[in-house]
């Protein structure tokens, strides 16, 4: 590649046109809904995002200041929640598993462009939290990641590899530090 051709980047189709026209009503009345909700309103938030096409099982708790990109991009599983601040860049999926934790302030992004390619086509990689899984304050997990069953992606951590089930992450990049060791609750 001897030189980047933005051109064609702006010019490619990167949506349809129901898919512009479902993001534009998200960005101009539905994040503005599900933002002005007062916080224990959760069950207004989940049946706002099912209309919007995401798959909310009971139970989910999502705060009103997560920003969600592309609703029906989005597959939250029971009794996971989704704290303050978080960013879900979705262009591609986004699955948060049972009883998984993003706390406030992360940042889960499931698009990129490959920049191998000099018109830098758009990716919407897919992103999987796994249930049980905690991605802590402030973390970033990149496109394509998976984040194992019950591990911790630790505060401040930026995943852009997959983490495997159990493993405790921290850093940038994050790096194993440890195992989660799974007690019996009280």
């Amino acid at each position: 590649m001897s030189e980047l051709d933005i051109a064609a980047n702006r010019a490619a189709r990167k949506w349809t046109t129901g898919e512009l026209l479902g993001r534009a009503l998200w960005e101009t009345g539905g994040q503005l809904l599900f933002a002005l909700t007062p916080r224990p309103f959760w069950g207004w938030r989940r049946q706002l995002l099912r209309l919007f096409g995401a798959r909310i099982a009971k139970g989910v708790h999502l705060h009103p200041r997560v920003r969600i990109t592309v609703p029906w991009n989005l597959d939250i599983a029971e009794y996971a929640a989704v704290g303050e601040d978080v960013r879900l860049y979705n262009l591609g999926l986004v699955s948060i598993g049972a009883a998984a934790t993003v706390s406030q302030g992360a940042h889960l992004c499931a698009g990129t462009h490959d920049y191998r390619k000099a018109d830098l086509p758009l990716v919407k990689a897919t992103i999987r939290i796994e249930g049980g899984a905690w991605v802590c304050a402030d973390a970033f997990i990149g496109p394509g990641v998976t984040v194992g069953d019950h591990a911790i992606v630790g505060a401040r951590a930026v995943a852009v590899r997959d983490v495997a089930p159990y493993a405790i992450m921290a850093g940038n990049p994050a790096r194993q530090i440890g195992l989660r060791e799974m007690r019996g609750g009280a």
